[in-house]
């Protein structure tokens, strides 16, 4: 779309099941909590993973740009092609709480991404979705992890992060 002039390089949107979804823009803590879960993360992962900040994965009818994702280096590394998979996504979530929590929850579940954070700024909390059912578009598991407790990814070795150094 944006090759035929229907969009332009910067407008705010992002593929999901199908349609286009406008993204929301980002406030100040939304932004900084970012800085610093990228900071995090980055410090994280071996060698053979690598942290995309809203960057586009792409699945058979989407191409959701998460706040973040982690994934194997080597699906980052085709030419042709956006990361069709990922170990962790991470939304962090003001406005876009409802959205994150359902469409995009179930979008991920369908791609079968194994672990989905979303980081609610207005609770200062985050919280986890694991083990997706691909097919009903859910995860088996959810869990609330908020400030004063550590959240341990389960897809991602040696990821361990103290809710409460997000909100700061």
């Amino acid at each position: 779309m944006i090759e035929a002039r229907i969009l332009g390089e910067d407008e705010h949107v992002e593929l999901i099941g199908g349609f286009l979804v406008a993204m929301t823009p980002q406030g100040i803590s939304h932004a900084r909590v970012i800085g610093r879960l990228n900071r995090l993360l980055v410090r994280a992962v071996g060698e053979d993973l690598l942290v995309r900040p809203q960057l586009p994965l792409t699945f058979a009818d989407s191409e959701p740009e998460p706040d973040l994702a982690v994934v194997r280096a080597d699906e980052a590394q085709s030419g042709d092609h956006h990361p069709r998979t990922a170990l962790l996504v991470v939304e962090v979530a003001g406005d876009s709480l409802r959205f994150d929590r359902g469409p995009k929850a179930a979008l991920y579940a369908r791609a079968g991404i194994p672990e989905y954070w979303i980081v609610n700024l207005e609770a200062s909390a985050v919280e986890t979705r694991r083990d997706p059912d691909p097919a009903a578009g859910t995860y088996q598991n959810t869990m609330v992890v908020t400030s004063g407790q550590t959240i341990v990814a389960s897809s991602v070795p040696g990821l361990a992060i103290d809710v409460a150094s997000l909100f700061r």
